[in-house]
């Protein structure tokens, strides 16, 4: 007896569709707030999106650029203020 359905492809293509949707919200969210976290988080949904053959091949794309862009803000926030870390 089977308790639970038999995954069928499309489930899989439908989890690697809503990465990058994921990616790229969390990208575009991470320009604004917390990209110290978003970013990362970005760039890996994109990441395995892409190598597991998602569909929405040009929002990952954009998901990792916006991970990546987040990353690069932060940097240059960190070195306009010369510190390592936030200051309140």
């Amino acid at each position: 007896m089977q308790l639970t359905a038999p995954a069928s492809s499309r489930t899989g293509v439908r989890d690697t569709d809503g990465m990058a949707v994921a990616s790229f919200v969390l990208g575009l969210v991470g320009l604004l707030v917390l990209n110290v976290f978003l970013g990362p988080i970005a760039i890996v949904l994109a990441t395995v999106a892409l190598r597991r053959g998602t569909e929405r091949r040009g929002r990952a794309a954009l998901g990792l650029a916006l991970g990546i862009a987040d990353l690069l803000v932060l940097a240059a926030f960190m070195q306009a203020d010369s510190t390592v870390s936030w200051s309140f």
